[in-house]
């Protein structure tokens, strides 16, 4: 991932300041260049933040004259990239803050536009979060619209865990209501809207996995070529959780004639920054073809000396009646940003089908 201040930046700053001295607002323009000198240790949300506070500061006052003022520049091609973040943050400002009904909606079709440049999908979810309904009728229409940009737009900014985005309580608990935009994109023609779209539904997979795997069943009931795989992309927490329904959807059935042997470690003490070896044995006992799906689960120690569990990918195989595998991986723990681990008892777990099917322990070694 490039760095905050390779994405928003120097550059994108003098763009836009560039910009908005093209569309008539130099001054504008003067303030966004003078707040560049104040990005230096910000991350990259707060970057687009600052620039935002900045362009409410000195745009027009009311959302139609900002509105203007961005469609000018819209007309303008150096006006993509980052630099369109913090824009399409000041233009949700903008709608929010004005007594003007029509606004909300217009601000909704602004949005709507920016998109291809860069997304709208972080700065739409507070229209969402101030009228879910209303933000709704609008984002419905998208669904057929004639950018790919924009038909990813009704997908990707009503995820219910968008990263990097606000929360938008309504979606948490009702998921259920963006099921009509994902129906209708699930087989649109780019690859892109529908990988959003799987995305989407692995985000309610999270917290509602019968309705996950309902909406996948749909799909599958009336699916076209590239619908088997936006369902496996769709399911692939519920599967790794070992949820009954996303499993039976993927064609896995319970293991019951299938025998494993181990894990085996190939040590019983690693210490952070190394990584540890395990191998076992998976066979099938049964008289017909057994299709697996075959994970691990490592158990970390928390600070509180508790554990929980994190499950990884390992391995997707079909075996013949009689047919035995042997089967070996590495674990690695070295240093990562988004996990912090605390030495002590650590555990590995096989999971076949969802199903636990082995265990062994382990201490993870502070380094020296």
């Amino acid at each position: 991932m490039p760095l905050a201040e390779e994405l928003l930046g120097s550059a994108a700053v003098a763009g836009l300041a560039d910009c908005l001295d093209r569309a008539g607002r130099p001054r504008d323009g003067q303030a966004v260049r003078e707040c560049g000198e104040r990005l230096d240790g910000l991350a990259l949300r707060e970057r687009s933040d600052l620039l935002r506070d900045v362009l409410t500061a000195h745009l027009p006052e009311g959302y139609t004259a900002t509105q203007t003022v961005v469609r000018t520049a819209l007309a303008d091609p150096g006006f993509t990239g980052w630099m369109i973040w913090p824009v399409t943050e000041a233009v949700v400002t903008r709608a929010l803050e004005d007594d003007d009904p029509d606004a909300f909606e217009a601000a909704l079709h602004l949005l709507a536009d920016l998109t291809p440049r860069l997304t709208a999908e972080f700065a739409i979810r507070r229209m969402l979060r101030a009228d879910l309904e209303r933000s709704l009728r609008v984002v419905r229409r998208w669904t057929d619209h004639p950018d790919e940009h924009v038909r990813r737009l009704a997908s990707e900014g009503t995820r219910p865990r968008l990263p990097w985005a606000v929360r938008v309580p309504a979606l948490l608990d009702s998921p259920e209501v963006t099921r009509p935009l994902l129906d209708a994109l699930y087989r649109d023609p780019s690859e892109y809207v529908r990988r959003s779209v799987a995305n989407h539904v692995n985000d309610i997979s999270h917290a509602v996995p019968d309705l996950a795997v309902e909406v996948a069943a749909g799909w599958s009931a009336a699916p076209d070529e590239h619908t088997p795989r936006v369902v496996r992309h769709a399911l692939r927490t519920a599967v790794k959780k070992g949820h009954p329904g996303a499993l039976a959807l993927m064609g896995f059935e319970p293991a019951t004639e299938v025998a494993v042997s181990g894990p085996q470690l190939g040590e019983d003490r690693v210490t952070v920054g190394d990584e540890i070896t395990f191998a076992f044995d998976v066979a099938n006992e049964g008289a017909a073809p057994a299709k697996l799906v075959i994970d691990y689960v490592i158990h970390y120690q928390k600070a509180n000396g508790s554990t929980a569990p994190k499950v990884f990918k390992l391995t997707t195989r079909t075996l013949k009646a009689g047919e035995r595998v042997s089967i070996s991986r590495r674990h690695s723990f070295r240093r990562i940003t988004t996990r912090v681990f605390h030495p002590g008892a650590h555990a590995l777990e096989l999971q076949v089908n969802g199903e636990v099917r082995g265990r062994a322990e382990f201490t993870l070694l502070a380094p020296a």
